[in-house]
């Protein structure tokens, strides 16, 4: 579907009309790898300070969207036919992305939605943002082995199931047929649904008193971790969002103003949520290994049933070491040998519901299974089966990272492309961790009880 871009140096003359203030700083372009950011007009001397205020009636967020469909029929319509998706800030707001992308694709009596703000605050944001989604075939070759090739493929599929629900729940109102479905007059394609999906992943702020939410204008900024960050946003008392400089930053004037996406987030997350890895960043920090039941367990189906955790385990740095979490692998490891047992009871109003026990103990949180194996007597042959169960998985994981680098290397014409170096790098630092975790692990295995 057709977008409208304006430039950025509109910005300002956007956010003058729409309340937005600030002191001190401006938007404005960076160097070309950049693109835009926020960047001081003036120097700043070290006291923490609100530099930029977002009235709360311009947050992107879930309340937000319902807020504007009380007065956009069509917008209302789409939230309502999409069923609980809307319920939820993404979805919502996905939505709410399209509807404005879709009214400004239309013109005359067939004009969709109604013109707000932020209907034009959409046309200032990237034309496209470099997210993992949009990566052909061959520039997602490189991932092989890392944990983001297992997550993009499942971020993928969960777009389609999405853009599909969408679809089905919206091809009998008129107006998204003749728009958005009709192979004569309809426009909108997957590429749309992975734009509005991008523009909301890498924007999203997790603002205090609102939850997930797009912030104008604070969403300009770019990110630095640790001492590099200049800025941190927060909620005003009034409901608006702020960015206040921090109190030990003394920037001059021309100095760039970032924010933090999150000092914590692993090398994967932030090329599949941002689109980049930070040049400073010399560790993966985490990555997530799924991990599945062998086929000849047979509690396979009633393990998969009852676990509520995702299918895997978090590898991650703790300062010298590699610390691991996963209540899933507890459930892995043990079977009806050991003590676990499934029964199939019947509920008060006539149906069957699936009851999980440890030694004739029930267990109504399958996360309590590690702490009920600590109290065990095989306590420690319950731990080394796990120690050895996720040594097994990381040897797998450095194997299918080996066995791909002759393949990369046949990539050569695309190796000065900006996804190319950037999934290089992050198979570079999860190669390490992994390599340490396997010695870790290798060591607890050969001395168990130090």
């Amino acid at each position: 579907m057709r977008r409208e871009h304006l430039p950025i140096e509109d910005l300002r003359a956007w956010a003058a009309l729409s309340d937005v203030s600030y002191s001190g700083i401006t938007i404005g372009r960076l160097s070309e790898d950049r693109g835009c950011g926020i960047i001081t007009t003036t120097e700043r001397i070290g006291e923490e300070s609100i530099i930029l205020t977002v009235p709360s009636h311009l947050l992107l967020s879930l309340e937000n969207v319902w807020i504007h469909a009380k007065s956009d029929q069509h917008l209302k319509e789409v939230l309502d036919a999409v069923g609980d998706y809307s319920r939820t800030a993404r979805g919502a707001i996905l939505i709410f992305l399209l509807l404005q992308i879709t009214h400004t694709a239309t013109s005359g009596s067939e004009k969709v939605g109604v013109s707000n703000p932020l209907t034009q605050y959409v046309k200032f944001l990237p034309e496209k943002v470099p997210l993992p989604t949009f990566w052909t075939e061959e520039e997602r070759e490189p991932l092989v082995g890392t944990s983001l090739e297992a997550a993009l493929d499942a971020k993928l599929k969960s777009l389609d199931r999405e853009f599909t629900h969408l679809q089905n729940s919206t091809t009998s109102i008129g107006w998204c047929q003749r728009h958005w479905w009709s192979i004569e007059t309809g426009g909108l394609t997957f590429d749309d649904w992975k734009q509005v999906d991008s523009m909301y992943r890498s924007r999203a702020l997790d603002l205090p008193g609102t939850g997930h939410a797009m912030v104008p204008v604070i969403d300009m900024a770019n990110h630095a971790s640790g001492d590099a960050t200049v800025a941190l946003y927060d909620t005003g008392p009034d409901g608006d969002a702020v960015l206040l400089l921090r109190s030990a930053k003394n920037p001059q004037a021309n100095d760039e103003v970032t924010i933090t996406y999150g000092d914590g987030k692993g090398a994967c997350e932030m090329l599949f949520s941002y689109g980049f890895i930070e040049d400073t960043m010399t560790s993966a920090q985490e990555l997530f290994l799924d991990l599945e039941i062998p086929d000849d367990d047979p509690l396979k189906l009633a393990k998969k049933a009852v676990a509520k955790s995702a299918p895997g385990f978090k590898l991650f740095l703790e300062k010298d070491s590699v610390g691991w979490e996963g209540d899933f692998v507890w459930l892995v490891c043990v079977n009806e040998e050991d003590g676990l047992d499934f029964q199939l009871l019947q509920t008060h109003d006539g149906g069957k519901e699936l009851q999980v026990f440890w030694k004739d103990c029930e267990m109504h949180d399958v996360s309590r299974l590690r702490g009920l194996l600590e109290e065990d007597r095989l306590w420690e042959i319950f731990h080394l089966r796990v120690i050895a169960t996720l040594q097994s998985r990381v040897e797998q994981q450095l194997l299918a990272l080996e066995q791909s680098k002759i393949r990369i290397e046949r990539l050569e014409h695309i190796c000065e492309s900006d996804s190319y170096r950037t999934a290089l790098t992050l198979r570079k630092l999860e190669e390490e961790l992994m390599l340490q975790a396997y010695e870790e692990f290798e060591h607890k295995v050969s001395v168990p009880n130090e």
